[in-house]
């Protein structure tokens, strides 16, 4: 998709699109797409970084409780340098970024979360962030 979007100029039409206000959204690869980098199915048998388009910061992990191999790829690619620090959402949760900076995070799903997973030198870092139920 992503390869496709820059060979036809979407992503700068999405870019300025962004830029402009527009709202972009998206679940699993729609959300990873819009950061630096991603954690993917889609490009091999076994989880994979991938580059985004960077209009968002750091990295982004979709269906973090819905597979067993997501969180320990996420931690070990975060730890490894592979991918930057960045975010994880369990299925049902939405980060909301305004501008590139995180503002709400929600959740369609009871339970369902969002975390900020960081690297230092001493380990991984993983803040679950204040959710926001909306039902």
């Amino acid at each position: 998709m992503l390869a496709v979007w820059r060979h036809w100029g979407l992503d700068a039409v999405l870019y300025e699109a962004w830029k402009n206000g527009v709202v972009l959204a998206g679940s699993s690869a729609g959300m990873i797409c819009w950061f630096n980098q991603g954690v993917t199915d889609s490009l091999e048998d076994s989880l994979t970084a991938m580059e985004g388009l960077g209009f968002l910061p750091g990295s982004a992990c979709p269906h973090y409780d819905a597979e067993n191999e997501r969180r320990p790829a996420y931690h070990r690619m975060v730890g490894s340098g592979e991918l930057l620090s960045g975010f994880a959402a369990d299925d049902g949760a939405a980060l909301h970024f305004i501008d590139d900076k995180l503002g709400p995070v929600v959740s369609a799903r009871p339970n369902a979360r969002a975390y900020r997973v960081e690297r230092y030198a001493e380990g991984i870092h993983e803040k679950a962030l204040e959710v926001r139920t909306l039902f």
